[in-house]
């Protein structure tokens, strides 16, 4: 139970209620509730849930507990099992009978077990999509979510995609107290379609709402004096506040801080206590969750009546709350860390130890809780036991966060035995590769490879998943490839090993080597891998073949692909390689203008990488999924679901860059000139050296237009030309179809014609007769720039070839340009060519494009004129005034709308003037977009 559930008043959140009563009042939907420990979120949260009108609805709770046990999906069972079995159920739900064994006998008959886990997990997910929906209209309700396991988080996002209906999901979570750069859900959310997502981020209470609280607890007017004393003391902050004045009254001295308010307040409430209900009160403490009274009772040391008498005057003192269901423990977390803490070690230490002795008496003794109590119950042989225990099991049921954190603590002993140390860094090396996390991981791998004593090819063993967490989640790519390289030779004893190690080497993505070795290595791990009986490194080192290959555009590797996945197992550690071959392979095809294959990819990807709970390869899925829609013109949300990628990838280079990438593309288009340099520099230019060469290819084509435009041509045609160069060095030339296009532009501006068609013909002679969709719609777009420096009219036809090769790849941006640029230069230009070009890249939101394009209209004749009949009403702006918010929306001043308009500064002001009267709106920055003809903006990202 969080901080503020007890207040007499709800304080402060008028606005914060009325989005959550509207989310609920519209199901299906999904609110997340945000905020520091003691802000209230619980508080909130029941006083939505009790001005819900009397409709039928059931309320269903369920909270995660903060040492995360690897048994998924217990918040879901805590709902279930206390619910009413409807009739009718679905035949699907008698997957629950294992874990509901208290209303077994009411579902339906057990399902047939399946050896296949990721199977397994989606019938189950099935199963409790099936109850909620039978047991709809429902709010469900999951507090803590912060301390969920990532399969709680899998059921979680199952249940909030599909929604039943009738139903709302409200999560509250700690942000600070979720793993680094990770999302609450893990991923974003993707929000179905008719479903609601709110978001409801609780802060500190003001001076005022403190006064008025404060006043409230009292019941008696606080002044401002002592309100503004008590904000300062509390941080606003309202469990803090509600237990400071409860126990301290209105007193507060002048220098403590709120952590030894809250001492106070606590030991004020305990002083009172006996003996035996102190005892359980420390118990209930050291146990850190709501527990049991036979548990509490036996860390207390106490006997069954003692216990039962105990924890009964602590109830009534208001220390310890029933929690429902034979669960006892403290009205939120700060009240039961002051008591923690206020604790003597030795004392501490003692209830430590037998929490221990009375967990591990447990049928199944929980191991992390188990861990954690030996750790501080002062025995460190029993916390590696049982630490590498629940990692061990963690990694057996797909929780790798948990089995990573744990064996981060292990390897970070300084008591660490020698004779363990080579096990638990390979183990966490292992662990490590398929997860986000890695700057701990890799500062703890590299002391072991660095300075311990390990057999060569142990340490070749963990140097290899360091290159690889390196080169894939930090972004390291020099150094991780410097350690893959030594790994292999460390290897040389263990031939799968070294495999591994080859095939990831052979990935040409990263690095300077020419494809000639990547194609070297990848055969000879390929011959490696034969000779070995593991399926799933023959997968691997298949997967990474077929990616190489489909990048230098083979025929065939498609068919190839699909009968390898066909044809998988269905062991974890296959199905593992299999996700990853498909995130791979879908990377590869996205990069090369084969979007039909890639989403096939990803799709199979997405659904295997899920089940088999590995973040980094659900990441690098997500990251191609968006740069898919930039090809594809679905930008809408388009940059909110890349800036909420970067955040739970937040660290893990590779997924981040692309997450970057896209946000750059979006904002060049739109003419955010100034944003697009600053995110394509992040995302590459910056540090070409430790960026993908295709991610360094498009951001450097997309700067290159940026500086053009800009009126930067020299510059534009330095950084052409060193990214063509790279290019070169790898000769993988499939990955340059945004680049050669602008590079073959930025010698044209800069006088170097010859140098143009050079680069053009090479172009043309790298990727002809290789399936390169893209590239070869590239190519007549490199000539009709050619055609267009010698004879313009001669050049319409090469764009309108390149524009319907575009269209067939349905990259709707690149075919609205290249007609526009049909158009322009085309000696009898038809107006209805030019109109749609305009109106295509308007409906995009590529305002600059869409403004040259109608500026090419006016020169050609046909002005866009204002429908007859239309009067300039208020909220009715004109084509002109509508292009001309378009363009002041993107941040563009009135003299460069001036430019590109060939219209006068003091124009251009005029036309602002009008918007933003017509609009009513304070200031150009208010301007949304997509902006309309009839008055009526569409939504901002």
């Amino acid at each position: 139970m969080t901080a503020g559930a007890d207040a007499p008043v709800l304080v402060g959140r008028d606005q914060e209620l009325r989005v959550l009563l509207e989310a609920l009042d519209r199901p299906p939907g999904v609110v997340m509730v945000e905020g520091e420990a003691g802000i209230g979120k619980t508080r909130l949260v029941r006083e939505a849930l009790a001005r819900l009108p009397r409709d039928g609805r059931l309320v269903l709770s369920g909270a995660c507990p903060p040492l995360r046990e690897p048994f998924p999906y217990g918040p879901f069972f805590d709902v279930l099992h206390d619910l009413p079995v409807p009739s009718g159920l679905s035949p699907v739900c008698g997957a629950l009978r294992p874990y509901l064994p208290e209303i077994a006998e009411r579902l339906p008959p057990p399902c047939e077990p399946l050896d296949d886990h990721a199977a397994a997990a989606h019938r189950l997910f099935r199963a409790v999509a099936a109850f909620l929906t039978a047991v709809r209209p429902a709010v469900l309700v999951i507090e803590d979510l912060h301390w969920a396991d990532d399969g709680t988080r899998d059921l979680i996002r199952f249940v909030t995609e599909h929604p039943p209906p009738g139903m709302t999901t409200v999560l509250t979570y700690r942000r600070e107290d979720l793993p680094p750069g990770q999302q609450p859900l893990g991923l974003a959310h993707r929000r179905p379609a008719g479903s609601g997502l709110s978001l409801v981020t609780l802060g500190p209470l003001g001076t005022e709402d403190v006064r008025v609280l404060a006043s409230a607890l009292t019941g008696s007017p606080v002044p401002s004096d002592v309100a503004a004393e008590l904000h300062a003391r509390t941080a606003g902050i309202p469990f803090v506040l509600e237990e400071s004045v409860r126990h301290a009254g209105l007193r507060c001295g002048p220098h403590a801080p709120v952590p030894a308010l809250l001492g106070e307040a606590m030991g004020e409430r305990t002083a009172s206590l006996g003996a035996a209900a102190l005892a359980a009160v420390h118990a209930a403490a050291v146990l850190t969750e709501p527990a049991e009274e036979a548990l509490i009772g036996a860390v207390a040391g106490l006997s069954a009546d003692a216990a039962a008498d105990a924890l009964g005057e602590a109830l009534r003192a208001g220390v310890l709350f029933d929690l429902g269901r034979d669960r006892y423990g403290f009205r939120h977390g700060l009240a039961q860390q002051a008591v923690h803490d206020a604790l003597l070690g030795p004392e501490r230490r003692r209830l430590h130890g037998r929490a221990v002795a009375a967990l591990e008496a447990r049928p199944a003794p929980p191991l992390v809780r188990l861990a954690f109590h030996a750790r501080l119950g002062g025995t460190p042989e029993g916390w590696r036991r049982y630490a590498e225990n629940a990692a061990r099991h963690a990694q057996d049921v797909g929780d790798t966060a948990v089995a990573v954190h744990l064996l981060e603590q292990l390897l970070d002993d300084p008591e660490l035995p020698a004779t363990d140390l080579a096990r638990l860094a390979l183990r966490l090396s292992r662990a490590a590769v398929i997860g986000l996390s890695h700057r701990r991981t890799a500062r703890l791998l590299r002391r072991v490879v660095d300075e311990s004593a390990l057999p060569e090819t142990v340490r070749g063993d963990i140097r290899l998943n360091l290159g690889l967490l390196l080169n894939n989640q930090a972004g390291d790519h020099l150094q991780g490839r410097l350690d893959t390289v030594r790994a292999v030779a460390e290897l040389s004893g263990s031939p799968a090993r070294a495999a591994r190690g080859l095939a990831g080497l052979a990935m040409p993505l990263w690095g300077d080597d020419p494809y000639p070795l990547c194609v070297a290595r990848i055969e000879e791990a390929e011959r490696l891998a034969a000779a070995h009986g593991d399926e799933a490194l023959r997968l691997a080192v298949r997967g990474n073949h077929l990616a190489l290959r489909m990048s230098l555009g083979e025929p065939g590797v498609r068919a190839e692909a699909e009968a390898s996945i066909a044809g998988a197992g269905s062991g974890r550690a296959v199905r593992m390689e299999l996700a990853r071959m498909c995130g791979n392979l879908a990377d590869v095809a996205a990069w090369l203008g084969r979007d039909v294959e890639a989403e096939g990819f990803l799709a199979e990807g997405a659904r295997t990488a899920a089940a088999c709970r590995a973040p980094y390869l659900r990441s690098i899925i997500e990251a191609t999924a968006l740069r898919l829609d930039w090809s594809r013109g679905r930008w809408e949300g388009l940059d909110g679901r890349a800036g909420r990628l970067r955040e739970v990838a937040r660290g893990a280079w590779g997924v981040e860059s692309e997450a970057l990438l896209v946000q750059g593309l979006l904002a060049a288009a739109r003419a955010d000139w100034d944003a697009a340099e600053e995110h394509l520099g992040a995302a590459a230019l910056a540090d070409p050296g430790n960026t993908a060469t295709p991610v360094y290819a498009t951001a450097a084509g997309a700067a290159v237009r940026i500086r053009s435009a800009r009126g930067r041509p020299a510059e534009a045609a330095e950084l052409a030309d060193e990214a063509v160069d790279r290019v070169a060095r790898k000769g993988v030339w499939g990955w340059a179809a945004d680049l050669v296009p602008a590079a073959v532009g930025a010698r044209l501006r800069t006088g170097r014609a010859r140098e143009a068609r050079e680069l053009t013909e090479r172009f043309a002679d790298a990727v002809r007769d290789r399936e390169l969709p893209l590239a070869h719609a590239a190519l007549p777009l490199c000539r009709a720039l050619l055609a267009r420096a010698e004879d313009p009219p001669g050049a319409a036809d090469a764009f309108r070839e390149a524009a319907r090769a575009y269209a067939e790849l349905s990259r709707p941006y690149d075919a609205a340009r290249t007609t526009a640029a049909a158009y322009a230069c085309s000696p009898e230009p038809d107006p209805g060519e030019g109109a749609r070009a305009a109106d295509e890249l308007e409906h995009l939101g590529a305002v600059h494009d869409a403004a040259r394009c109608r500026r090419a209209l006016r020169e050609h004749g046909s002005p866009r004129r204002t429908p007859a009949g239309r009067s300039p009403a208020a909220g009715v702006l004109s084509a002109r005034e509508a292009e001309v918010a378009r363009l002041a929306a993107t941040g563009l001043t009135n003299r460069e709308i001036a430019e590109l308009l060939f219209l006068s500064p003091r124009t251009v002001e005029q036309h602002v003037a009008r918007v933003l009267s017509k609009l009513d709106l304070p200031s150009r920055r208010h301007i949304p977009l997509p902006v309309r003809t009839d008055g009526a903006p569409g939504p901002r990202e």
